[in-house]
């Protein structure tokens, strides 16, 4: 018998007391997620499953993006059971199922509508036919810019900028005395963070981690010029401090009008042209990410998914859980709540047919064909023995990714040359590799 229907029982012959003591034998699913804004009105959200699920109780961990991914991976690879729901990516998910470690999703009820979920979310989190999270949203990356300021200064931001086209506008565009940055970038060291940008902007410059010997490409000119025109885009007309920005710090300068353009994921769409959350929501335009010598991996594949640890001692209740928070019912709770155009993005090919959400989010069909354009399993100009846009599928890239993340951080800030820079990160990539018997 559930506890909520003991309860019931009680309270019926007992009084409230009672009922009371008893709802303690709740089921609690502990959530692990990350402080974007998504996640974050997911949480203010959830009380309505609660309240339909009063055997669940929900508690919330919610971290920074690096150190999410530390406590999950550590969590995972230990089977140490702390969560029962982890919000992970395209990156862990087949990996991390392919293992074992994830809890297969099997048996979806038919009102979940799987067939409705973007075929490219669900190929990126299965492994070997199977799907092992739902995914929560889906992004790519995207260019955002400041119409007014492009108007004021003449100047056209074509659908498909090249890096040449931004690095003139961004010159023109900054006006350091008023506070006024030509551009925002990921600076912030992380192979999700910083490398998650720097890698789309290397390969659309014609470079990759690795040939197909398994042997690091850091040090190639592709890599020097791609690595150089970032690192001096930022030093140059960046704000302040770039080095420290990730997404939520440029997603702040940017809806604050500090920003004349920002390159990052299209989720923050969303939020840009959300009143209640951007300063600059009529003011904002959109175009493709930029391409430099060929347009392959100049934009990314990425989804934030709910999956279950294997170690969770409450692997129903999580999964009632994660179905309700990827549902069209939960889009609809967000619009109610948020507006259309703040809905969770890239999921449900339903959202993007709704005329409420055509009308709210005009990038909405520029950002679904960005998300099933990407293209993982070709990322870079020359062949690779890897998958993946802005990240190498591999475990230990997380690790190797992130130390190079630290160094490009480095050069962003001025400790050391962008040559240094990759000479130390094409040493630590190819020490990684050639311990874990890639290099043959």
């Amino acid at each position: 018998m559930k506890p909520v229907f003991k309860c019931a029982l009680k309270a019926a012959s007992a009084g409230a007391a009672a009922c009371f003591a008893l709802s303690a034998s709740a089921a609690t699913v502990t959530i692990a997620t990350l402080n974007n804004p998504d996640m974050i009105e997911l949480k203010k959200l959830s009380p309505a499953f609660e309240k339909a699920n009063p055997d669940i109780k929900l508690n919330w961990v919610i971290l920074e993006e690096n150190v999410l991914r530390q406590r999950a991976t550590t969590d995972i690879t230990t089977g140490s059971g702390q969560f029962d729901v982890m919000t992970i990516g395209a990156y862990e998910t087949p990996q991390w199922g392919k293992r074992g470690w994830l809890l297969p999703l099997t048996n979806l009820p038919a009102d979940y509508d799987l067939n409705d979920v973007v075929k490219t979310a669900r190929d990126g989190l299965s492994a070997n036919g199977q799907l092992y999270a739902l995914p929560f949203y889906v992004e790519s990356s995207m260019t955002y810019y400041r119409k007014d300021l492009f108007d004021k200064a003449g100047l056209k931001m074509p659908d498909q900028p090249t890096y040449d086209q931004i690095a003139q506008f961004a010159d023109k565009l900054t006006n350091k005395a008023n506070g006024q940055y030509g551009i925002c970038l990921r600076g912030k060291a992380g192979w999700g963070e910083n490398m998650a940008y720097a890698t789309t902007v290397a390969n659309t410059f014609g470079a990759r981690w690795f040939d197909e010997k398994w042997n690091a490409q850091l040090t190639s000119p592709e890599w020097k010029k791609a690595m150089t025109f970032y690192v001096d885009l930022l030093k140059k007309d960046g704000p302040p401090g770039a080095s420290s920005n990730g997404f939520n710090e440029n997603l702040t300068l940017m809806s604050s009008g500090k920003c004349g353009m920002w390159i990052d994921a299209t989720v923050a769409a969303g939020m840009l042209y959300n009143k209640q959350q951007s300063q600059i929501a009529d003011k904002v335009g959109f175009a493709a990410a930029p391409v430099a010598v060929t347009p392959k991996g100049s934009h990314w594949l990425w989804a934030w998914a709910l999956a279950i640890p294997k170690s969770s001692k409450q692997a129903d209740s999580a999964k009632k859980f994660i179905e309700w928070a990827t549902s069209k019912q939960y889009i609809e709770l967000v619009a109610k709540d948020e507006g259309w155009a703040s809905v969770p993005p890239g999921t449900r090919q339903s959202t993007y047919a709704r005329p409420e959400y055509k009308q709210a989010a005009p990038f909405g069909d520029f950002v679904l064909k960005a998300i099933q354009t990407a293209d993982p399993d070709h990322p870079t100009l020359k062949p690779v023995p890897y998958t993946g846009v802005q990240f190498v599928g591999i475990p230990e890239f997380q690790s190797f990714g992130t130390v190079v993340g630290q160094s490009i951080s480095g050069a962003v800030a001025g400790q050391m040359t962008v040559d240094q820079a990759l000479a130390a990160g094409n040493a630590t990539a190819d020490r990684a590799v050639k311990q874990a018997g890639y290099q043959k």
